[in-house]
């Protein structure tokens, strides 16, 4: 006799339930996608004891006659799905024809359903995948289910659940996606009779998403929409100043399906590339749109995964997508502010600061005496010496007045040697300050840009950088920032510091701290990403040349790899064995920083994979970013005044000044309202 048998129908339930049922929020996911399938507007979900003592589904969809409601609970009887065809244009969550029998196979259950409000309901009950016999009841239009004691016959199971509020925490977590999913469906959900979610099915994915996560954080959301040849998509998310420890608030919606997707997790991360600090992760509901046969559903036990045929191109997309709706939504961080319970009307009187700058005893040149902006500087300048202003506590001292006088006094002689200094550096003025602080001291030679930037008067229109740039004295960056422009970080007015690491500023609006590390790095990540960027870059020979010596085993993979540290700059070749030797790099190198900055790029190249024009992207990426880190003035290094104006204007040139690279913040704002309101001027 053979030893291979048919399993009964009873535990082959069981089995399948072993897939089907991992767990009580398993059990809501297939009833409520049931319920959703049957076209229902109202979903109300019930939970007793992390939904182990009951589960309750009460839905007012399509519902059952009395023989669907006994067929429904065969293996593999669907109402969605006729041929094999079927398959590849899959539209329900549904489709298998497995989750009612699998659930009864482990639980105590009843299903009451009725087509019409007009038609007597059929009640049918279900104890470990044994039926009773079909009841007619009153019932509305719709379908409830209750499962009760759920793995009550299968007690291995049982033992391996987790606490109640883990299994909890699964169930809401499901049905707040598929609320996401469906906004046009009025979800509720209770557990032990305490509300957890309640959605108003207006079909708003923003009131969905105020309702899971908070108003507050709802008004911290940016839509996001865009479409495709082939995928179409739309929904929200986060500003990066609202972020998660986990990844589990990405919410990637495919047809209507919540799916886990780690190419589609990944693209909206790269579309957050240096926006987020590192392990922090934003808030997102993405809604994709695509004709059924370019995803496969059908690839989970659970339904949870799913496959693109396109996926390369739907990333790509969605990345783009996500970076030009925060390069939209970006701005200063703004704390945030608990808004009162009762309107308060009041007057916001907004500080005047002046610095009451003396006007500069300089011997102008021809040129610049010439020039009408520079009259009009001038002419307001005079203006405001005459007219009476109340001193403040924090205006400047005499002593830093005096000097700002003595810098002005000398402005012109720092022109003419312009000429002399161009001729003993390699440095372009368009280039950052490279020095231990920012590069601008009273004492050291500095490039006439710096010279401008550290001397703009800060309480003026125009700066007198721009009336120098007027006048033609100097050759000045093409993508400067002019003071009147519409940049994305207003003027800034340094007034000091607080522990050498936080550049208080001020301006009409209020009060800014301005993170001074944070600020320079992204100064020196763009500007070493434009030098990354440009095909001729130029090195210079180092004094000493510097050798690397690695493993056999990377010694070979080195070899390989060496023409792609050589189109990026440096000049490296073998010097025998296992070692090998750097003679020249760029120039624009952080100084002092070189050596680290090689090493730290040769081993990039070794763990990186085979993909060449992937290994170029993110090395350029990698390598900005350390530089711009090592280059930068650090925490505890405290700036004179000029350093900090001129770190502020060049912020100002950036294209994204709200981050560093690392996506941590860089400016943060106290409105005139949000200080008042800490010191109790407004209650």
């Amino acid at each position: 006799m053979g030893k291979i048998q048919v399993l009964d129908e009873h535990l082959a339930n069981m089995i399948a339930a072993g897939e089907v049922v991992e767990r009580p929020a398993s059990v809501v996911k297939e009833l409520v996608e049931n319920a959703i399938d049957a076209q229902a507007t109202t979903i109300e979900v019930h939970v007793e004891e992390g939904g182990l003592e009951l589960i309750r589904i009460v839905d007012d969809g399509l519902g059952m006659d009395r023989e669907d409601c006994r067929l429904a609970f065969e293996r593999h009887a669907t109402s969605k799905i006729q041929s094999a065809r079927d398959l590849f244009r899959i539209r329900t969550l549904g489709f298998r024809g497995e989750a009612l029998p699998s659930i009864a196979a482990v639980s105590r259950m009843e299903l009451t359903s009725s087509p019409s409000s007009n038609q007597i309901g059929t009640r049918l009950t279900n104890e470990g995948g044994q039926f009773g016999e079909p009841m007619d009841v009153a019932a509305v239009k719709g379908t409830e289910i209750c499962v009760r004691s759920l793995f009550f016959n299968t007690p291995a199971r049982l033992k391996y659940m987790k606490s109640i509020a883990t299994e909890v925490g699964h169930i809401s977590d499901y049905v707040n996606r598929l609320a996401l999913t469906h906004p046009s469906i009025s979800f509720t959900l209770t557990h032990n009779g305490k509300s957890l979610l309640q959605t108003s099915g207006d079909g708003k994915l923003l009131h969905v998403m105020a309702a899971i996560y908070g108003v507050q954080v709802a008004k911290l959301l940016l839509p996001i929409s865009g479409e495709s040849l082939d995928f179409r998509w739309s929904g929200f998310v986060s500003k990066t100043e609202v972020t998660r420890a986990n990844r589990t608030y990405l919410s990637t919606l495919v047809n209507g399906r919540y799916v886990r997707s780690y190419s589609l997790n990944n693209a909206i991360m790269r579309g957050y590339h240096t926006l987020l600090p590192i392990g922090r992760f934003p808030i997102v509901a993405l809604q994709i749109e695509m004709d059924p046969s370019l995803v496969d559903v059908n690839v989970h036990p659970a339904k949870l995964e799913a496959r693109f045929s396109k996926e390369d191109e739907l990333c790509s997309a969605i990345e783009q997508s996500v970076k030009d709706t925060l390069r939209q939504g970006l701005g200063i961080v703004r704390p945030m502010v608990t808004t009162p319970k009762a309107k308060v009307v009041t007057q916001v009187v907004q500080p005047q600061f002046d610095l009451q700058l003396p006007k500069p005893s300089v011997s102008l040149s021809p040129t610049l005496e010439a020039s009408p902006r520079l009259q009009e500087w001038m002419s307001k300048q005079e203006t405001k010496r005459e007219q009476p202003t109340e001193s403040l506590p924090f205006q400047r001292e005499t002593a830093t007045i005096k000097e700002s006088l003595a810098r002005y006094e000398n402005a012109e002689q720092k022109i003419v040697q312009d000429s002399m200094w161009e001729k003993r550096t390699e440095r372009s003025p368009s280039e950052p300050i490279q020095t231990s602080t920012l590069g601008i001291t009273a004492e050291s030679e500095v490039g006439l840009q710096d010279l401008v930037a550290s001397e703009a008067a800060p309480t003026i229109e125009p700066t007198l950088t721009e009336i120098v740039e007027e006048a033609g004295s100097v050759e000045q960056p093409t993508d400067r920032v002019e003071a009147d422009d519409q940049s994305a970080v207003p003027l800034l007015y340094p007034v000091g510091q607080v522990h050498g690491t936080y550049i208080v500023a001020q301006n009409d609006a209020g009060m800014y701290l301005i993170d001074q590390h944070a600020a320079q790095e992204r100064i020196f990540y763009e500007y070493f990403m434009a030098k990354l960027a440009d095909e001729g870059i130029s090195s210079q020979m180092m004094l000493f040349p510097h050798t690397v010596e690695v493993t056999t085993q990377e010694a070979t993979k080195l070899e390989k790899r060496l023409p792609l540290l050589q189109s990026f700059g440096l000049e490296i070749e073998s010097f025998g064995g296992r070692t090998f030797i750097v003679r020249a790099h760029p120039h624009w190198f952080p100084e002092g920083a070189e050596i680290e900055v090689i090493e730290e790029l040769i081993q990039f190249v070794l763990e990186t994979g085979e993909s060449m024009q992937a290994n170029v992207v993110q090395m350029r990426e990698k390598a900005a970013i350390l530089m711009s880190c090592k280059a930068s003035i650090k925490a505890n290094r405290y700036l004179t005044h000029a350093e900090m104006e001129s770190l502020l204007n060049q912020l100002r040139t950036t294209s994204s000044p709200f981050t560093c690279p690392h996506g941590r913040p860089i400016v943060i704002h106290f409105s005139g309202y949000d200080l008042e309101k800490m010191f109790k001027r407004v209650m």
